[in-house]
This record gives structure tokens, sequence and C-alpha cells, in this order.
């Protein structure tokens, strides 16, 4: 296996085992300053130095003189393994990229500052001394205090979760210790931190499990949050284990974040991150849910050795995300989202046309890459249409589960990279079907699939359309008007009353693979459908693509709506998710660059640093 291309530690030689944590937060310096304590396995003879990856580190001493280490006991064959424990006493600095501060006005409340990270997909080493990449899995252990409720991915000790509220004390004015301990290896991406005022509302845990999972939000929005997320949660739950097996973290919470957090959700051990973008009011958006807990299982579980196979990770999770629909809603619902997905994937293989590189799925990153710089829906969707080829060449779902449960369970607490993926599937299907299986096996263009570049996947991929066919329909008949004067047009607001608001994303996607419609079409299609109001954030997005695609009256109009939303300027609080604010600071940026530059210059300190960075790219800010 060729070594990570985004760490300079040696981890081949020895790596971390676990770490203990003891932070205190500094509010008003805006630092985590304290301690991390490494157990390390030394695997090699003659290693002179253990190396950590750190950014932007105040470090104050390395304690090596007082080094700890134990010879455990002699395997007859392996020998005896070296272990030895080295602690870092350290800070945080403002140049901390996994960390967003927040001053209280960007919170719901605005009564309390607010603090959360982001360590995918190399900013642990900006939080804390350490190997930093997924090919090494730890434990931790952490005792942070704050004079503010603290939330960690791991299972907290105390105070208890669904004890009173920062164990009793006063919010915001006394310190208190929270421990917390992740009993199950984990790559260093998925340490996390929030701290804030936030409290806690327990799901019901069905019949026979063991395994707890709630909520945490901020007092305004935990009743809304609670009805939106409540209802699904542990169904998804429940349905997965069904499918793949047994739930391993013990605790599955999810924590509603301000609006700045840069991604729909990020699946932090026992605790995923999630965008308040979700909270559509009809529960249409909670798929996010079965995305990110389905990485406890893979990516958390089973997970790809480094950047190279980010696709190991999301291929599979969007893969598994839809046959929970499957199973929960239908096999349209599935083939739905698949529909939903294709869009996307062609914007981003798109934007990708001058490096063609990162339109493959499997990507050979050159020492000191950013892998933020590929990060996009590639991995995602080209992954999970390669597994559904597989799927589907191989026999269909009955034939397909029976192996993803296998690989599961072979890999479960492992890092691997794809040919350790690729050699099991053919060993189990050789083991399961023979010569036929491996016959089908060797029909997959694989190098096509893996390697390929390009704006389509190797295959010609088939959906069930009958969820999408009325939306279709309607895009027809706008581009079929479009030579019709606006005064002459018979459209209605009636026309997507009986559309889900997927429906209603699936039109507007339809409409940006047509010619762009005249901008007075536009206007007074987002007048009678109300698109350009609506708090459904996937809608609002796609509308404004949709009026942003080119020169017109419509895009005079919008695009400064759309950088306003983005950037908070109606509302004073910005929407980070890069998935909208990077899209419409990109389309602006194509017609009035002036505009899209100087909006974000004004709120660029209200993104998360990685948004911040990545839109001052794209904006050609730097």
């Amino acid at each position: 296996m060729a070594p990570d291309p985004t760490t300079q530690s040696n981890y081949l030689d020895v790596y971390s085992e676990h770490v203990s944590l003891k932070w205190t937060i500094d509010w008003d310096k805006r630092i985590i300053s304290g301690s991390a304590t490494h157990d390390l396995r030394v695997v090699k003879d003659g290693v002179a130095e253990v190396i950590f990856d750190t950014l932007d580190l105040a470090i104050d001493s390395v304690d090596v003189g007082g080094t700890t280490y134990e010879v455990k006991d002699k395997h007859p064959v392996m020998g005896s393994a070296l272990h030895v424990q080295v602690t870092t006493s350290y800070a945080t600095t403002e140049g901390c990229i996994a960390l967003q501060w927040l001053e209280k006005e960007q919170t719901q409340g605005k009564t309390f500052p607010y603090l959360f990270s982001q360590c995918q997909p190399i900013y642990a080493r900006t939080l804390l001394p350490v190997q930093d990449t997924p090919s090494v899995k730890i434990t931790y252990t952490a005792m942070v205090t704050s004079i503010l409720p603290v939330l960690l991915s791991a299972i907290r000790i105390s105070p208890p979760s669904d004890g009173p509220a920062h164990g009793g004390k006063t919010v915001g004015k006394d310190a208190v210790t929270y421990a917390y301990r992740q009993p199950v290896p984990i790559p260093s991406y998925l340490i996390a931190i929030a701290s804030g005022n936030v409290v806690y509302r327990g799901f019901k845990t069905p019949s026979g499990k063991t395994w707890s999972s709630g909520l945490w939000a901020e007092p305004e929005l935990i009743d809304a949050a609670y009805w939106e997320f409540s209802e699904d949660t542990t169904r998804f739950i429940v349905q997965e284990e069904a499918l793949v097996g047994d739930y391993r973290f013990g605790v599955y919470d999810l924590l509603l974040l301000p609006p700045s957090f840069p991604y729909g959700g990020m699946e932090n051990a026992c605790l995923t991150f999630l965008t308040p973008t979700l909270l559509a009011g009809d529960r249409s958006l909670v798929d996010v849910v079965a995305h990110e807990f389905t990485h406890s299982f893979f990516g958390n579980g089973v997970t790809h050795a480094h950047a190279s196979h980010f696709w190991l990770n999301e291929g599979w999770t969007t893969y598994m995300e839809r046959v929970l629909l499957h199973f929960i809603h239908s096999p349209a619902d599935r083939d739905f989202s698949f529909i939903i997905g294709a869009s996307s994937l062609k914007e981003a293989l798109s934007f990708y046309t001058n490096k063609p590189k990162y339109q493959r799925l499997v990507i050979e990153f050159e020492p000191g890459e950013d892998p933020d710089d590929a990060y996009s829906t590639v991995a995602y969707e080209k992954g999970a249409n390669l597994i559904l080829h597989l799927e589907r060449t191989l026999g269909g779902l009955d034939v397909f589960l029976p192996y993803i449960k296998d690989y599961v369970n072979t890999f479960m607490g492992k890092s691997i990279v794809t040919d350790q993926w690729k050699d099991h599937l053919y060993g189990y299907y050789e083991k399961h079907g023979g010569a036929e299986m491996i016959k089908k096996l060797d029909s997959i263009d694989w190098d096509a699939w893996l390697h390929g570049e390009g704006l389509s996947l190797p295959v010609d991929m088939k959906y069930d359309t009958s969820l999408a066919d009325k939306a279709f329909e309607l895009a027809e008949k706008w581009d079929a008007a479009r030579d019709t004067e606006v005064a002459q047009l018979s459209f209605a607001s009636h026309d997507v009353d009986s559309f889900s608001s997927l429906q209603k994303n699936v039109f507007l996607e339809k409409l940006l693979t047509l010619p762009a419609l005249p901008g007075s079409h536009i206007i007074h299609l987002a007048g009678l459908y109300g698109f350009a109001r609506t708090l459904n954030a996937e809608t609002r997005s796609r509308f404004y693509k949709v009026a942003l695609a080119g020169p017109s009256a419509a895009a005079d109009k919008y695009a400064v709506h759309a950088v306003n939303w983005v950037s908070g300027s109606d509302t004073g609080a910005v929407v980070g998710r890069m998935k909208f604010c990077r899209d419409m600071f990109r389309l602006t940026y194509k017609l009035d660059p002036k505009l899209a530059q100087s909006t974000f210059e004004r709120s660029k300190m209200g993104f998360h640093p990685i948004a911040r960075k990545l839109i001052e790219k794209d904006l050609e800010l730097v």
C-alpha cells in the first residue's frame, strides 16, 4: 500500500493507538489550550523519532525526558511490541482552520458565543498534534473545561447528557469539566468538538436496542429540530442494522449547528453535525441523516486509507443511503434519489473540465496537494453509480446484499485502498458463484470507472422515472413556451401544488438541462411558484442556478438576491453550507465579478475557514 501523500508523519514506523486530551476553552482569547498524550506503538526496528502532523499550533513543551514506555509480552513470532507515551502541551492559534468561533450574534439565541470544528479531510492537525491520516485509527479520552456546554465525538461520561444542562451550573458563567471516552478506534478526521448553549432531547429507543439516540440544538431550535428528525432517525438505524450489522458506537446523536457549518452533515463518531438548512418543515431533507449514519459502517468503520480512495467512503455511503430508501419507502424513491444526484454529478464533472484528474474516482494526489481542491460530488455519485452497476450486473439486491454484509464484516475497523476492496469483491463472488460471477465482474470496465475522465459515466445508467415524470413534463412545457409572450402564458401557481419538495427540485434541475429560458419567463416562474422566497434551501439554490444560467433580466435581478442570501446580508447569518454558498458565488462571479467579490469580502469572516479558503480560490482572490 502506498503511503498517504497528505501526511508528513512516520505512521508506518510508529503509530498512535490512543490519545488523551486535556483541554480548556478560552472564549476571550479564542483558543483551546492543554495537552495531548499519545500512546505509541513502535513497529519497526531502529526508529529514532515519532513525527506528528501539526499546522498553526503553538507548542509549549514536549515531554520527552519523562517519556514512559512499556515492553509488551513477547510473541513467539512477532516479538515484543514497544509502547511509548509522549505528551505535548500546546494551544491552538488564530490560524486553526478546523475551528470556527462564532460571536453570539451569529447564533440563534444571540446570547452566547459558539465554537465548532471540522477536521475532515486533513485539519485535525490544526486542533492537536496527531498522525493526521485515516490509515491510523485511534481511541481517545478527553477532559474539556468550558463555561459553555461541550460536545465531542465520543461517549459522554460526565455530566450526563440527559441531566441538567451544563451539569446544573450557570451556562456562560461557571466552568464545568466535561469527560468523554471514545473506545472505538477512529481516524483523526472524526475527532470533533462543539461548544455553545445547547440542550439535549432524546429519541425513543426501539425495543431490544442497546444504543441511544437523541438531538442537541440551541434552545430556540430544539422543538423544530426534534420534529424534523425524531420520526426517521432511529428508523434509519434499525433498517441499516438489519442490512449490514450492529451499530458499534453505542450513541448516535445529532447536533444542529449554526448556519455557517460548511457541509450538509459530518459523520463525526457518536455525534453527527448537521446544517440548519435541513429544517425544511416537511421532513423532506432528512435523508442527510440516513447518509451520515451510514458512514458509521462505510467511512467510520471501513475507512479509506487516504484521500486517493475517498470514494470508498462516499460512494459506498451514497449507495447504501439509497438502499435504505428502497426498503423504507420504495424502489422508485431509490431511483428518484439517483436522478437527483445525476444533476449534481454533471455539474461537478463539468467544473473539473480543466482539471480532469479530479473527474476520476481514484485520484493520485501528489505530496502536498490539497485534497479539498478535489472535493465534489464525483466521489459520491460516480462511486454510488459504480456500485449500483455492480449490483445490477451481478443479479440484483438479493445477490448483492450478502456480499455487502461480508465486506463490512471483513474490513470493519480497518483502513483500505481500492485494490483491497476489489480483491475482496472478486474473492467473495469466486466462493459464491464461481466462474459465472467472475465473468460478470470481468465485464466491468474497471479502468473507465476508477480512472476514467470525462463528462459522462462509462455506462448509460437508467433509472425508474415514475416519481420524476410530472416534474419533467412541467419543465418541457416551459421549454415549449419560451417564445410565447409572458402575458399569454397559461401557467399557474397550482402547477406545483401536488409536487413534493424533491419534485420541485427535479423540475428546476430539468430546466437546467435545457436551453436557458428568457429572463422574463424566469421572473414570471419565480412569482408563480415562490421559489425565490422559499425557506427550502435546496429549492431556492436550484432556482438561483436557473436564474443565473446566463446573462438575462433574471440574472440581473437575482444575482444580488443569491449572494445576499448566502452572505447573510438580508438575515445577518451566512448560509455557510458550501453546496450553496460556493455555487452562488461562482455563478455570480461569471456574470458580475465585482458583485461576487465585494459581497464576499464584506461577509467572509462569517464563513468557516474551510469554506472561506475555497471561495477565495473560486473568486480568484488568492
